[in-house]
């Protein structure tokens, strides 16, 4: 396959998911936000809150309808841009996305009609219910598109068919309660919620900075900081799970996103480091400064300080020490099964059942390398080292800066005049942007550091792609960019309008 295709494809695919996951944190963290605003409203009676609440709602709406949009385009590439993909796993892969629109779409889109419009049509308990059913719905959409993402990254309960060239679930509970696929959804769903909360307590600041609605700012400040810390800390613990899920499922991506060359017992964490400006053919990658701290890789990895950490070089060159087969040994097998797989239907094609039975059985020997027999050198196995090395420090670094920033939110709100703290409140203000640059930078780690493979080592990325050609990806890649961009301009000018016009009844303007 053409290079260039390959890359516009990834590069058309990897613009619409920037695009919609602008959308979709923002979703999933205002939704569960905007049910505990009202449900201190159902509980208290007091209108403010149902003014507040009303106010993020229309938020939420804004954000929801456009994230609903680039959803539905982002599905649908699979089978126009990546048909050879979805062809070899369309019976797995499809079965969650089918099930997220027949249960969580629907979900959602019933209730939100009775959210935005039943306030004065439905009794409080039912509005509420509904607006919890919407939050609900929201967060299971994501998990079965994660649940399908992750089998990516952690193929497992199924099997490949070679009369048919397809996989075939055999368990789909497998694939729902794998350890990959329930960490990757508390993970994802939480950076959402994060983000969120940072993005209440920026408006809210902007708020007390201009001297309006100052309840609305003080009250969303305490939801939202409360709700943002406590998820923060959870953030944490499901990012610690999916470092050792990565150490052992996908290494060469754990330590493509250490740049650890060589592997090392008692392996420090590169706390900060600058990688120097190479162009080796080989990818490796030299440090011009680092700050370590001992041991801490080792644990993070298998939770031992005196654990083995495997580096690239014995990733792909081999360490006979370490049963570790190199990725040249891991190419043979694969172009074993790869010929295997042909020699199979050419038999049953002729009608040679005995030949077809010993290339089938050579095939299931070899089939966990059958995509290492699509790459054409070793060092394709190496996932780009700078973009995973940094976006990781990125993520990492602004999430220890959200649970500061929560700490301090919440301890000058309920103890002391936030607006004296002027700082803090441009500080919040200016998090709004750097939430997003997080969330997206933790999705360059967990796809860009995946590269090269669509399949964790069953199907390399060039070999996904629909037979097209690269101009016809190049002019659709050109008028999504553009698409999406209006869209994104669109949403950011209804939102800072809405903002600026606050809450529409004006109860909480100056208070």
């Amino acid at each position: 396959m053409e290079a260039s295709l390959v890359d516009w494809s990834r590069a058309q695919f990897a613009l619409t998911a920037v695009y919609h996951w602008l959308f979709v944190p923002l979703t999933l963290g205002l939704s569960f936000i905007i049910a505990f605003m009202e449900s201190i409203y159902v509980r208290t009676g007091d209108e403010q809150w149902k003014r507040i609440t009303k106010f993020w709602m229309t938020l939420f709406g804004v954000n929801f309808a456009i994230g609903v949009a680039t959803g539905i385009i982002l599905e649908f590439e699979f089978g126009t841009n990546w048909s050879n993909y979805s062809w070899f796993v369309g019976d797995i892969f499809g079965a969650p996305l089918a099930v997220e629109g027949i249960m969580a779409f629907f979900l959602e889109s019933t209730f939100i009609a009775v959210m935005f419009f039943g306030w004065n049509k439905v009794g409080k308990k039912f509005h509420l219910a509904s607006t919890w059913l919407v939050a609900v719905g929201a967060n299971l959409s994501a998990l079965w598109i994660l649940v399908a993402n992750a089998w990516m990254h952690y193929p497992v309960g199924m099997r490949f068919n070679p009369e048919t060239a397809r996989n075939e679930m055999m368990n789909f509970w497998e694939v729902l309660f794998s350890p990959v696929a329930i960490n990757k959804f508390l993970h994802t769903v939480t950076s959402g919620y994060v983000l969120a909360s940072v993005f209440v307590i920026g408006v809210s600041a902007w708020y007390l900075l201009r001297n309006r609605h100052q309840l609305l700012a003080r009250r969303s400040m305490v939801i939202a900081s409360v709700f943002g810390l406590v998820m923060s800390l959870f953030l944490v613990l499901t990012g610690d799970g999916s470092a050792r899920l990565m150490a052992k499922h996908q290494p060469v991506k754990f330590a493509a996103m250490e740049n650890l060359q060589d592997g090392q017992t008692n392996a420090p964490l590169v706390a900060f480091g600058i990688l120097k400006s190479t162009s080796d053919e080989h990818k490796t990658e030299d440090f011009l400064m680092k700050i370590e701290i001992p041991n801490v890789l080792s644990y993070m990895a298998f939770q031992d300080a005196n654990a083995y950490v495997p580096g690239i070089r014995d990733l792909i060159h081999g360490n006979t020490d370490r049963n570790i087969i190199p990725v040249d040994e891991k190419m043979v097998r694969g172009k074993l099964a790869v010929a295997a797989l042909k020699d199979f239907k050419m038999a049953r094609k002729e009608g040679d059942m005995m030949k077809a039975d010993s290339a089938r059985k050579t095939f299931e020997e070899h089939f966990s390398y059958f995509g290492y027999g699509h790459l054409n050198d070793v060092h394709d196995a190496i996932p780009p080292i700078k973009p995973t090395f940094y976006s990781f420090r990125i993520m990492v670094g602004l999430g220890m800066w959200f649970i500061l920033l929560f700490v301090l939110t919440l301890f000058f709100v309920l103890r002391r005049n936030p607006v004296k703290r002027r700082w803090l409140m441009y500080a919040a203000v200016l998090s709004i942007p750097l939430a997003y640059l997080a969330s997206e930078m933790g999705w360059v780690v967990a796809e860009l550091g995946r590269q090269p493979w669509v399949i964790q080592d069953l199907m390399p990325t060039s070999v996904a792609v629909s037979r097209l050609t690269a101009s016809s990806v190049q002019l659709t890649f050109a008028l999504f960019a553009i698409t999406f961009t209006l869209l994104l301009v669109a949403d950011i000018k209804i939102m800072t309008k809405q903002i600026k016009l606050g809450p529409k009844d004006g109860g909480t303007r100056h208070v």
